[in-house]
Order: structure tokens, then C-alpha cells, then sequence
């Protein structure tokens, strides 16, 4: 395997990763394959199938899984899926997700803390976004932009024909190799000239092929906007947006030396594309919602800015002209407030803090869920589990994934944990590739004295992290303690434990033989 480190700070529009992945591929030794048929691509020129394209996302995903900036947050991630599965629906529907890729790949998004205004697209069917993009975008519909961007890399397989297109400049630069080798006797000028002539024209091409790329994410990812249910004018807006605060491709680079389209080239490409009765002015575009502003304040404060900015977010709120602010940006203040006073021990100040936003959000059901669940948040931190599970919303809410989170932390602290089991026991039934669901299983069946339940629990957490050695381990843990429990021991979970055994021991081998 080569040695990968995983960087989250890859530009937005830039796909820093896929030169990684390029440079990588040798060492991955990726079998060649036919063109795939019946894709929905325009042009489809990727040699790589899709099986080996989804163990090269795996391979990307386990390590990015150890990363320490990454982060699994209940309430991100089930914000940010909220937005991915509608245009998901979308693409399936408009013929842009072949059924093929909807089985094969793997449709995961990763957290990652980070600052940077970034997201990006991994071979497989995975993506990662940072906090930093989150907590900028003012609107869903921003972020549902940049989603729809990045789906449409995966669907038209931009990676994959990124890493065909290299392999088909190779040619290229041998040949100006060996041009340069016979020249060498006689002019070793001519030599480094047409070596840098052939390396020179070989980049160009594939800067010119991932500008296409860039274009066609944007169109498709475009398409897919009013069909899930997102305003399109997020796409010119979130393009203003980059250009304005963090000038990401625009570097003063000449546009033809580019990987990527200038933002302002592509701003305009989607502003034509708004229908004349739709213009892009601050008046028509959508206002932010109560719950998008706290969920943006909560990206800000978790990708940890630093004790000076967490001291500043706590004393906005008193700050001149706070209470003529619109409500959005006064929920989002107090919510970085709260959030930021219990990140720093200050229970009192967190509950203070709380309680005024509260009052804002009480009206909005969306934004007072998220208030009630920021409650049990402080309760927990400052050690008072009960008065976590009060807080916590009830009725069919419980059984989302930020409720079950914080309904297990609080179980476990009162001795309790049995009444947890049942819900995150169907979640996992529903999402067998949520390792932390796992985890806080593992928990909760320790607490129980239910062991071999646990180390069950704890195996399947380190399968969905493709851990598969560590998963291994575990189950013929799970297996040695089966055997020494005889006639008491649980034969049902026993025999699961087997069964999952074999078929991880299999995963492990085709793992290490890819190696």
C-alpha cells in the first residue's frame, strides 16, 4: 500500500486528491478493465471498473477514518444527510445515477474538521466536507450546491477517467524520455528541452481535461437543484460566496494554465442558466432558516477555532446593536455562545446562554429541536444525566441518530443503559456501516455485563471502519470467550459471531491481497 497521508484541506472546486490518487495507482495496482456500458456519463472514457473504483475509495476511507481531524457529530452529519439524500432521489430520477453505481458504491459522506472552505469527491461513492464549508454557507441551498457539485463528479466517474486520461499521457512523456536520451550525445540542452516540451504538453492536456470535468459537475449538479428541492440560485450564490471570501481558484493564474474554470467564468455559466424570472438578487434569493444558522454556529465552534474565539462568540451577544440583528443571526450567536461556554466548562454560562435562544426558537420546531438537544448536551457535560434526559426531545424524534447519541451518554451515567439497547439495536439492524452506532452498543452491553454482546458490538464497529483485522481479532475474541462459557454461554450470539467471522476473514484477504 502506498504510504497515503490524508490531507482535509483540499480545495472545493480544486480536486487536489484525485493527484494524489493518480500518483498512487501504480502501487494500488489497479487491474485494467473495459470501458463500463450504459453509464450515465457524457463520454465515458474510464478503463477502471466500477468494483476496483469502490476497494480504491476503501482504501482512501480507512485511512481518513484514523485521521484525527476526522469527526462523526450526530447532529452535522444528520444535517448535512438531509440535504444529501434528496439529490440522490434526484439524480436517480433525472438518469444520472445508474443503478449499477447506486449498488456498488459505498454514498458516505465524512466530517472533517477543518476550517478550510472545502469539500471533495473520493473514488467509491464518498465525499468529505469540512466544517469550514458548513460554517460559511448561509443557506441550505449553498451547501446543497456544493453536494450536488460533488455527487455529479462521482455519477459521471470524473475520477476514475481522471486516472485513465494519466495513463494515457504516458506514452507521451516516455516518448519525450527517449527523445531526450538520443539527444543527449550530441545536445544535452536539446536534451532538457524536450523533456520539459513533453511533460509541459502532457499537463496541459490534463488540465484541460479536468476543466471539462469542472464544467459538466457544475451542469449536472445544477440539474439536480429544483428536483431535490433546493433553490439553483445557490449555486451563484455559493460561487460569489468563494469568490468573494476565499478567492480558492482564483490565484492570478492564467486561465489556460488551470486545472479549473476562474469562478467568475462559471458564476456567469450558472447565472445564465436561472430562468430571467428568477434573477439572483438579495431580494429573491432564500433566507436562512433558523435551524441552517444554528447548524452553521456548531460547524464554526467544533472545528476548533481556539480558546480567543470561543471567548468572542460568548461575548457577542452582549455586544451593541445585538437584539436589532435579524433572527437567524441572533439564533446563531446565542447558539455559538452556548455552544462555545460548554466546549470551555462553563455550565452556568452555557445554560444562561441557552435559555435566551430558547425563547427565540421556541416557534420554529426544526430550530427548537436543535435547542433541546444543545440542553442535554450542557446537562451531560456538566454531569447531570437526568436532567440530560429530560431535556432531550420525546415522541418519534427519539429514534434519530442525535437523540439515540445522547440518550445512550445519559443511560449510561444513571446506571440505565438496558433502556438504550432496544433503539440502537434497530438503528444498527438499519445502518450496519455506523461504527460509532456500533460503539455505543458495545457500551451499553458492557454496562449490562452482557460481554460477549459487546465484543461482538465492538467487531462490527471496526468492520464499517474497513478495519478488517481488528475485526477479526475481536470476533475470535468473542469466539474463545463462547467456547469457555459452555452450556451458559449464549449459543444465538455465538453463532452470529461465526458467521460474521468468516465473512470478515474473507474481507481481510481480499484486503491484503490488493496490497
Amino acid at each position: 500500500m502506498p504510504n497515503f497521508k490524508p490531507n482535509w484541506a483540499l480545495a472545493l472546486t480544486g480536486k487536489a486528491l484525485v493527484a494524489i490518487v493518480i500518483a498512487s495507482s501504480n502501487a494500488l495496482c489497479i487491474p485494467e478493465a473495459v470501458a463500463q456500458a450504459g453509464l450515465p456519463t457524457l463520454g465515458d472514457s474510464s478503463d477502471l471498473t466500477t468494483s476496483a473504483e469502490r476497494r480504491l475509495g476503501d482504501r482512501i476511507i480507512r485511512e481518513l477514518y484514523r485521521d484525527p481531524d476526522y469527526i462523526d457529530d450526530p447532529i452535522l452529519s444528520e444535517y448535512v444527510q438531509s440535504l444529501w439524500l434528496p439529490l440522490m432521489a434526484a439524480a436517480r430520477t433525472r438518469g444520472e445515477l445508474s443503478p449499477e453505481l447506486d449498488e456498488r458504491f459505498a454514498w458516505k459522506i465524512l466530517l472533517g474538521r477543518d476550517r478550510t472552505v472545502n469539500a471533495f469527491a473520493l473514488p467509491g461513492g464518498y465525499l468529505g466536507v469540512h466544517l469550514g464549508l458548513i460554517g460559511v454557507v448561509t443557506t441550505r441551498d449553498e451547501l446543497a450546491s456544493v453536494l450536488a457539485h460533488e455527487l455529479s463528479h462521482v455519477t459521471q466517474r470524473h475520477i476514475s477517467r481522471l486516472i485513465t486520461q494519466q495513463s494515457k499521457q504516458t506514452p507521451l512523456l516516455l516518448g519525450a524520455m527517449i527523445l531526450g536520451a538520443l539527444a543527449a550525445s550530441k545536445n544535452p540542452g536539446a536534451t532538457q528541452a524536450l523533456v520539459v516540451g513533453g511533460q509541459a504538453l502532457a499537463m496541459q492536456n490534463q488540465l484541460n481535461f479536468s476543466r471539462d470535468m469542472e464544467r459538466e459537475a457544475d451542469r449536472i449538479g445544477y440539474g439536480l437543484m429544483a428536483p431535490a428541492g433546493f433553490a439553483p440560485q445557490g449555486f451563484v450564490s455559493m460561487f460569489d460566496k468563494l469568490q468573494q471570501a476565499n478567492r480558492l481558484n482564483d490565484n492570478g493564474s492564467w486561465p489556460y494554465l488551470r486545472s479549473h474554470p476562474l469562478t467568475t467564468e462559471r458564476m456567469a455559466d450558472m447565472q445564465s442558466r436561472v430562468p430571467p424570472s428568477s434573477t439572483t438578487t438579495k431580494s429573491t434569493l432564500p433566507e436562512t432558516t433558523l435551524e441552517h444558522a444554528m447548524v452553521a454556529a456548531r460547524a464554526r465552534v467544533l472545528s476548533n477555532p481556539g480558546v480567543d474565539a470561543l471567548r468572542q462568540w460568548i461575548a457577542e451577544p452582549q455586544s451593541t446593536g445585538f437584539a436589532s440583528q435579524p433572527v437567524a443571526r441572533r439564533a446563531a450567536v446565542l447558539y455559538a455562545a452556548a455552544l462555545s461556554s460548554n466546549q470551555l466548562r462553563d455550565a452556568s454560562g452555557a445554560r444562561t446562554t441557552a435559555k435566551q435562544l430558547d425563547d427565540l426558537a421556541r416557534q420554529d420546531p426544526a430550530a427548537h429541536r436543535l435547542v433541546r438537544l444543545l440542553h442535554a448536551e450542557i446537562e451531560l457535560a456538566a454531569g447531570n444525566a437526568d436532567a440530560a434526559l429530560s431535556a432531550l426531545p420525546s415522541g418519534p424524534t427519539t429514534t434519530r441518530r442525535p437523540e439515540l447519541a445522547l440518550r445512550t451518554q445519559a443511560l449510561l451515567r444513571t446506571e440505565r443503559a438496558g433502556e438504550g439497547t432496544g433503539g440502537l439495536q434497530t438503528w444498527v439492524a438499519t445502518h450496519p456501516r455506523d461504527a460509532a452506532a456500533w460503539q455505543w452498543l458495545a457500551t451499553a452491553w458492557q454496562a449490562q455485563n452482557q460481554p460477549l454482546r459487546a465484543i461482538r458490538a465492538e467487531a462490527e464497529a471496526h468492520a464499517a471502519r474497513y478495519d478488517y483485522a481488528a475485526a477479526v481479532d475481536r470476533f475470535k475474541a468473542g469466539q474463545d470467550m463462547a467456547r469457555r462459557g459452555g452450556a451458559a454461554a449464549d449459543h444465538i450470539e455465538a453463532s452470529i459471531i461465526d458467521t460474521r467471522l468468516r465473512a470478515v476473514e474473507l474481507l481481510l484477504r481480499e484486503q491484503t491481497a490488493e496490497r
